[in-house]
């Protein structure tokens, strides 16, 4: 971040972390707070060092990390909020452009969110990975930004139960997408008239494998989106060690900040993560720099989806875009791609 980007922030949420002065003592100032904060959740680094830096009383910045926490997420909603009608449709045509899916309305997928073990929670939390954790689950738009991001299902639900236990299946099972259009994932997810997967399998046909391409192509916002998210901010670097209410809120408010800051020109561009390209000629994928930085491990996959069931309409759906894709659909370089 830029040191006009820090400012712009520090007006946003002044009001709402400055406290008074008493005669006791004199208030930490707002942008103290604000450069612990986003230290914090740029390094992941404990609550000691924060004090060695800072000079503050390591209570005193677990208090207050949460209060600039919240502050910065109600400032910053604006940037992540639930797209409007209008909204789904500038996500449509720009997936359509850039990506070359029609209908799609965004890329999902989620992460379990690594946490330390609450006391007296037993197995509440723990997940396939033997950690325990809470899961993040996000659609992604054709800009890499978070449209719509659930946060706080205990990662201890099956792999069919993570996604229907967060508030965005009600959500699509409701209507929230226009009609006829769709979300693209992966195989940690079921197939919906709604939500479009892979097809499985190593014996696939040309038309399969042309699909499953098309789909990984539209679904790679997604994966980028939380690469740059957990190498942007290296608190997903190892367990978070707060409770689960905490964690969302710090979760929430670095998914408000990634939004912000990809979608505003604040930013110190210099430092700015690249993603993954295309490489048409030689039929490869150019890695994004964010790939070069340490894997997270705060942050893991979901596991993939053992249910095979699925409504007659969702597998129609899913051979119409197959067919429409070799067809008038196609582009020059598929087949190069897929080999």
């Amino acid at each position: 971040m830029s040191e006009s980007c820090v400012k712009f922030l520090l007006t946003k949420i002044h009001t709402r972390i400055q406290r008074k002065d008493t005669l006791l003592r004199s208030a930490i100032p707002a942008i103290t707070k604000l450069q612990a904060v986003l230290y914090f959740l740029a390094t992941g680094c404990s609550l000691r060092t924060l004090t060695h830096i800072f000079r503050l009383g390591k209570s005193t910045i677990s208090e207050f990390i949460i209060e600039v926490c919240e502050a910065i997420y109600e400032s910053l909603r604006e940037f992540i909020k639930i797209p409007t009608t209008t909204d789904w449709k500038i996500i449509e045509n720009g997936f359509q452009k850039q990506w070359n899916f029609p209908g799609c309305c965004g890329a999902i997928d989620g992460k379990h969110v690594v946490i330390k073990a609450p006391p007296e929670s037993g197995s509440l939390y723990y997940n396939y990975k033997e950690t325990n954790s809470v899961v993040l689950m996000a659609v992604v738009d054709y800009k890499y930004c978070f449209s719509y991001i659930d946060v706080g299902c205990n990662g201890r639900v099956s792999d069919g139960g993570v996604f229907r236990n967060c508030s965005l299946y009600q959500e699509l099972e409701n209507g929230v997408l226009p009609e006829g259009h769709v979300l693209v994932g992966d195989n940690a997810f079921p197939l919906k008239e709604y939500l479009l997967k892979p097809f499985p399998g190593n014996r696939l046909t040309l038309q399969q494998k042309i699909f499953n391409y098309r789909l990984s192509r539209a679904r790679r916002t997604v994966e980028n989106a939380f690469g740059i998210l957990a190498a942007r901010f290296r608190v997903f670097e190892k367990p978070i060690p707060y409770s689960p209410e905490k964690v969302v809120k710090i979760v929430k408010t670095c998914c408000a900040l990634h939004n912000w800051l990809r979608q505003t020109k604040l930013q110190n561009r210099q430092y700015e993560y690249t993603v993954d390209t295309e490489n048409f000629e030689e039929g490869a994928i150019v890695p994004g720099n964010w790939r070069n930085e340490p894997q997270s491990l705060g942050m893991q996959r979901l596991p993939i989806s053992l249910s095979n069931r699925s409504s007659q309409r969702s597998t129609d759906r899913r051979e119409a875009y197959a067919n429409y894709f070799v067809g008038s659909g196609s582009v020059p370089w598929q087949t190069r791609m897929i080999h």
